[in-house]
């Protein structure tokens, strides 16, 4: 078998060394047969002696050229180069990557090979012959090997990096450990040997060559001071040689708080202030030790250490456990304490034995507080009142006094009332300055049995500040009331009942409530003590029997039979009463049960029948509809307020434009009307509806002693002023003369015409010395509007 060695001139160096290792790579395989195949055709068959020579196993990756790259030749030993061998390949990229030339059977790459992305072919050859297309060699399996080339960069494929280290960390302190990847061959060369350098972040921090540990470079570094630096971390391969690839990252680095600050309050005094009328649990203010730490390490308790207020303020931490917050923890009260001063501390509540030595985490303040004054409402000297009071009470009697007072220091002046809902009906009265409460109205333990009053204090000064308290008035029993028997009791005998039979059993009842209990006393009264029909047997027990005296009853005879009752109560003062039973007679069985009794005497008194009640109420019926009759017909025949002067027989109005008879005019008015009393009690505020006023009344200077004057004929004076009085301040008076109580003006009297219709238009007042010169008829008038002489004698 002949061996050909092609290779081209630029690969040749580089095989001849890989030579030496690689020559148990390929495979040829050369068919053997077996032992019972060598036995039936070792007459026909000889052996034959068959090999493969390929001249190339290796080739480098990237390659850039531009024709196909030659990876090596397929040649069998049976080729005698005349062209009857074909070559065929198969496998891994057989005829997409790599092709064959059947001929000759050179191997060549077609496309550009990347041994990161394949780093191994795997190939299956054979020769056949071309005619016959016989396999002329067994199919032999051989491997291409890409062979690397650096051509990638180290990178970190999780970067950038976030990474936290304690603050005050030692030098050395291991933050984050980073690893970069080359997908170079780790097995060929320094191509993927990696370096690592930090080119950001010095000198807070340095990172290890080989194992990529980032470090903390620098002692004590404060969070206080600075909290996030940025390290830049570059890797290289190559070993970190002149011409290696490198790669970079970023690792943000924060540093985390410890516990290394003590808290400290910003304020050596708290200056804070509060009302009195503040309630328990009201907040006063607030403090903050302020701690250069964040989070759990800033978290604070406050507590009152000491202060004359430790008793009447609490602190508590708000809900950041940051602040504290100081509430009022009893009642205030201005006019005992006006300010409290406090001590308060402020602790960490998380600390680090680490920073102890910082220490110590905590800090002292004071705090003043100032108890504003409020005007409070008066204070009654008990919360509330308890009072028992006997019914029979006499009026007027103090049944308390109570008592308030401001608890201001002006101790102003209170005073009391009633408040009106808590005794609708006025039972009592209560002295408005001495606050004694006491009774108006005389008490009845059997209606009302307990009073609740509310008492009301008011200061005087303040009116808006009132106290309430409230008085339980209990009234207590006092025998007041006589016992007696059911209002309508009724019994009956039987005609066939004997002497000594039982008719009845009678029981008293009584409002009142003895302490000792109800005890009664039955006996007959005065008048039927010797009653020949019934006698009584007090039972001793509240209740009595009312026994016959003889037999022998009929209805003939008498049918109804009154028995009055005499009872008396055991206590003091001792009530007496008188009660009548109404004892019938019935037709009974043997067994003593009714037959029958006067039917009308059940349900009608003895002396009214059932027909005399139907014409009772007949009757009644009857009067009913006349009298809503004369009310119908009364709302017809009423007249509208204004109406002419024959309709009108006790004020008549008189229209301007048609002036009177004077002094000879007597049928426009009727002066008897005047002597009525009872016309001078009009309401003085009916109003009009029909007008507005416009002017008002020349008699309003009228002397009210007038009113008081003498006489007989005071009646006609009083109606007459009334009268005027009722004009003067009636807002809806018409603007004329509406009373016409003179019956003198018009034409044909000497005074003309008295309207007041142009009475508004002069400026002046109007001057009545004249009325003194119209004669004794208008003497009264004159009197009225004040111009009667002085020494002239008054007319009524």
């Amino acid at each position: 078998m002949g061996d050909g060695l092609h290779l081209p001139a630029a690969a040749s160096t580089l095989l001849l060394a890989a030579f030496g290792v690689l020559t148990l790579l390929p495979h040829c395989l050369v068919g053997k047969p077996t032992e019972e195949e060598n036995a039936g055709s070792s007459a026909l068959l000889q052996r034959v002696k068959r090999g493969w020579v390929w001249n190339q196993f290796f080739v480098l990756e990237e390659y850039t050229g531009l024709e196909p790259l030659y990876i090596g030749k397929l040649h069998s030993d049976m080729d005698k180069g005349d062209g009857s061998i074909k070559y065929i390949l198969t496998g891994e990229g057989a005829g997409t990557t790599f092709t064959i030339d059947d001929s000759t059977g050179d191997i060549h790459a077609i496309q550009r090979l990347d041994r990161e992305v394949k780093a191994q072919y795997v190939l299956r050859a054979q020769a056949r012959n071309r005619l016959t297309d016989r396999p002329l060699e067994p199919e032999s399996e051989f491997i291409v090997k890409i062979q690397d080339i650096n051509d990638n960069e180290p990178r970190f494929l999780d970067g950038p990096y976030q990474a936290t280290v304690p603050e005050m960390s030692k030098i050395g302190t291991s933050v984050i450990q980073l690893t970069a990847t080359d997908a170079d061959d780790p097995t060929y060369g320094n191509s993927a040997r990696v370096v690592y350098s930090i080119l950001e972040g010095q000198p807070y921090f340095s990172v290890d060559p080989k194992t990529g540990v980032v470090r903390v470079s620098l002692a004590d570094m404060d969070r206080e001071t600075r909290e996030n630096y940025t390290v830049v971390i570059q890797a290289k391969d190559m070993g970190g040689q002149l011409g290696g690839l490198a790669g970079t990252t970023t690792v943000n680095i924060t540093l985390s708080d410890v516990n290394d600050n003590p808290p400290m309050f910003d304020q050596r005094l708290y200056q804070m202030s509060v009302p009195e009328s503040a309630p328990v649990g009201s907040v006063v203010g607030r403090i903050w030790a302020k701690d250069r730490d964040i989070g759990v390490n800033a978290e604070m308790k406050y507590s009152i250490i000491d202060g004359d207020g430790r008793d009447t303020f609490d602190i508590s931490t708000d809900p950041t456990n940051l602040f504290g917050i100081i509430t009022v923890k009893k009642p205030l009260n201005f006019e005992n304490k006006p300010s409290y001063t406090l001590k308060v501390e402020g602790a960490n509540t998380h600390l680090d034995p680490t920073f102890r030595h910082r220490g110590p985490f905590k800090d002292v303040t004071i705090v003043h507080v100032s108890v504003e004054d409020v005007d409070e409402p008066p204070l009654f000297d008990s919360p509330a009142y308890l009072i028992e009071l006997p019914e029979d009470a006499e009026i007027g009697t103090v049944v308390k006094t109570v008592s308030a007072r401001d608890p201001d220091a002006a101790n102003n002046t209170v005073r009391y009332s009633i408040e009106r809902t808590s005794d609708p009906e006025k039972f009592f009265y209560i002295e408005i300055t001495s606050g004694a409460l006491m009774t108006v109205r005389p008490l009845d333990r059997e209606q009302i049995g307990w009073h609740n009053i509310t008492v009301l204090a008011m200061e005087m000064n303040n009116p808006s500040q009132i106290a309430s308290v409230s008085v339980a008035v209990k009234v207590s029993d006092v025998n007041d009331n006589p016992p007696s028997l059911p209002h309508y009791l009724e019994a009956f005998v039987c005609e066939n009942a004997k002497a000594g039979q039982l008719i009845q059993t009678v029981t008293a009842v009584d409002p009142d409530e003895p302490l000792g209990g109800q005890h009664f006393y039955y006996s007959l009264a005065p008048e039927a003590a010797n009653n020949p029909n019934f006698t009584l047997r007090d039972n001793q027990d509240n209740t009595a029997w009312i026994l016959t005296r003889r037999g022998d009853w009929s209805q003939h005879d008498q049918t109804v039979f009154y028995l009055p009752i005499f009872i008396s109560d055991g206590e003091q003062p001792v009530q007496t009463s008188t009660s009548t039973l109404t004892i019938r007679v019935c037709r009974c069985d043997h067994e003593g049960n009714v037959l029958s009794c006067n039917a009308e005497a059940y349900s009608l008194p003895a002396s009214l029948s059932r027909g005399a009640l139907i014409a009772i109420l007949a009757c009644i019926f009857v009067l009913l509809v006349m009298i809503l009759l004369m009310l119908s017909l009364r709302a017809h025949r009423k007249k509208p307020y204004l109406c002419d002067e024959e309709e009108n027989v006790h004020e008549n109005i008189v229209r301007y434009d048609d002036e009177g008879g004077g002094e000879e005019d007597t049928e426009a008015f009727d002066i008897a009307a005047m002597w009525n009393p009872r016309e001078a009690h009009h309401h003085l505020a009916k109003m009009r509806q029909d007008m507005l006023p416009e002017i008002e009344s020349l008699s309003r200077y009228v002397p009210q002693a007038c009113v008081m004057g003498g006489g007989g004929d005071s009646n006609v004076h009083g109606y007459v002023l009334a009268k005027l009085l009722e004009a003067d301040f009636d807002p809806c008076a018409p603007p004329y003369d509406s009373l016409q109580t003179y019956a003198y003006e018009g034409e044909g009297s000497v005074a003309e015409s008295l309207s007041s219709l142009q009475s508004g238009t002069s400026n002046t007042d109007h001057e009545y010395d004249y009325l003194n010169d119209w004669g004794p008829r208008f003497k009264k008038l004159a009197e009225m509007y004040g111009v009667l002489e002085t020494n002239s004698p008054p007319m009524w």
